[in-house]
């Protein structure tokens, strides 16, 4: 993605800055590279504050918030959403947004599905392999991303109108080739990553750590991953440096749905069913932005790390199980949620000061 024969004193600073997203100040000095340090450092730890206050919230609520299988429920329940907001937060970092996302986490699944069942549980009647159905799933996932940045990306088209469309295409497609049928009676195997434990620990909360980390040291210490930054922080620099942006947008749209296709399968595996109102049906795309805004990942691009973003699934899931724990009704639990969002951008915009401040 990045040419070798690019000048070094051509590579722009947001390129050699490592995973924080930003330059460090003019200088170079050793005081400027530890004030850049402090200030990274303060990004990712900005929303502790809010999970400590809400893990003593949850404890005198109910006691069985601080035991180890409520840990564990909570750590499956956010595990596919978490998926999904590292692909959307690597698209934000170049400057993107992806609405389709939450479509495609309902109709890969659905698809891989379709190919498995028999037709008695309204299946295609194929047969398929369930370890060739997760291929088939990762292959919706990238053959979605890559429409979309090709359109975005060489069709010069608004990202926000053309995920918008495909979110409404993915969707329709869903529920059109089952008739709106639930696909139940799902293989083992196909289930396997949103349904099995290691002990207590769901292997999907496995994963979902394995990919954060994965990510985050691929941000931080590839030239790709800089590149990611460089390219959301400011595209003429990058392409100045050899930078091959197109390349790098249109990868990144890629990845970032074929991770939302595995987050799906991890949710078809936990509810043991892929059902037409997996994804665009649930609206999850609001939580998706919502865990990555505040976990500190820009909406304006070249900006954010991994170790927010899952602070902001842990914030998300922490709040939704006090709240089941607590028996709110059902009509509340959402202005509950908007508040709390609110509340902990707040409070991690004050805790991080000018480093979590959104430009004007």
């Amino acid at each position: 993605m990045i040419s070798n024969q690019a000048p070094q004193g051509q590579v722009p600073a947001a390129v050699r800055a490592g995973a924080g997203g930003a330059a460090p100040p003019a200088g170079g000095g050793i005081g400027s590279r530890i004030s850049g340090m402090n200030v990274s450092v303060l990004r990712e730890v900005a929303l502790l504050p809010v999970l400590v206050l809400l893990i003593v919230v949850g404890t005198v609520v109910s006691p069985a918030f601080f035991t180890v299988s409520n840990f564990a429920g909570i750590g499956q329940q956010s595990s596919a959403l978490g998926v999904v907001v590292v692909g959307e937060s690597l698209i934000l970092l170049i400057g993107g947004m992806d609405l389709s996302l939450e479509s495609t986490f309902g109709l890969a699944p659905m698809v891989a599905a379709w190919l498995i069942v028999p037709v008695a549980a309204y299946g295609a009647g194929t047969d398929l392999s369930p370890y060739l159905g997760i291929l088939v799933l990762l292959a919706v996932g990238a053959v979605v991303g890559l429409v979309n940045g090709l359109l975005i990306v060489k069709g010069r088209l608004n990202g926000f109108i053309v995920t918008l469309g495909m979110t409404i295409v993915l969707a329709g497609l869903q529920n059109g080739i089952v008739k709106a049928q639930s696909l139940f009676n799902l293989p083992p195997a196909f289930g396997y990553l949103g349904a099995a434990s290691i002990g207590q620990v769901p292997v999907s909360l496995i994963v979902a750590v394995v990919i954060f980390i994965l990510t985050g040291l691929f941000l931080r210490y590839h030239r790709a991953g800089r590149a990611i930054y460089a390219v959301g922080g400011n595209q003429a620099a990058a392409r100045a440096a050899g930078i091959k942006v197109e390349r790098v947008k249109i990868g990144v749209y890629v990845v970032g749905s074929m991770l939302a296709a595995i987050g799906g399968l991890m949710e078809a595996g936990r509810v043991s069913a892929v059902t037409g109102q997996q994804g665009y049906g649930e609206g999850i795309i609001f939580s998706v932005f919502a865990a990555a805004v505040i976990g500190g990942v820009s909406l304006k691009g070249g900006r954010g790390n991994m170790v927010g973003a899952a602070s902001g699934v842990i914030l998300l899931g922490i709040v939704s199980d006090i709240l089941d724990l607590a028996q709110v009704s059902n009509y509340w639990i959402e202005a509950i949620d908007g508040a709390v969002i609110l509340f902990a951008l707040f409070l991690a915009r004050v805790v991080g000061g000018e480093s979590t401040a959104e430009e004007g």
